[in-house]
């Protein structure tokens, strides 16, 4: 009997022991983040807003043949491929789980939308969305900046200036267009 109680002791050490080096639960399940609620939206719209930026540029280099245009496109798909891996290494760092590489339903939309214009037409809305997918993403890195997280913090503040840049290219480019 004492034995057996001894055996059952030790496999709930080692259990425990086990649980507590194992960061992967913690990331699977989502409910050990060191992030706040406002740190864990943060990532996952970055992360999906920079997808859809770089999708929806790749049509304009595919479907525009306005040279403003398509450079503009070539400088959010540099721009938001480098800020995705920074994100991303946060994203790891914070143990959360951003659910892969996923878009939202509206945003789909957006880019099955672009997908069947052309020329001018094209233009038009793919400037109408980069200015206000830009406008969104400012509010969102701007509420960052007072994030608890100081990885966050800092992320949001060295990238809210060239968010702000592409909004003012994005709006530039709209005025010509019009």
């Amino acid at each position: 009997m004492k034995k057996a109680l001894h055996l059952l002791l030790a496999c709930f050490i080692i259990i425990g022991m086990q649980s507590c080096m194992d960061n992967r639960h913690a990331k699977n399940y989502n409910d050990k983040t060191l992030v706040d609620d406002g740190g864990l939206s943060f990532i996952k719209d970055g992360l999906e807003g920079g997808m859809t930026e770089i999708k929806a540029s790749k049509l304009a280099k595919a479907n525009s043949s306005n040279p403003r245009i398509i450079s503009l496109a070539d400088m959010m798909i540099t721009d938001h491929t480098q800020a995705g891996g920074e994100l991303k290494k946060i994203e790891a760092a914070k143990l959360v789980d951003a659910r892969g590489d996923t878009i939202s339903m509206d945003h789909q939309k957006q880019i099955e939308a672009l997908k069947d214009k052309k020329g001018a037409e094209f233009d038009k809305a793919y400037i109408e969305m980069m200015v206000a997918d830009h406008e969104k993403a400012i509010e969102l890195f701007t509420e960052a900046t007072g994030n608890t997280s100081n990885l966050i913090q800092n992320f949001s503040r060295k990238t809210l200036p060239t968010i702000r840049m592409h909004l003012d290219s994005a709006k530039a480019i709209a005025a010509s267009l019009k």
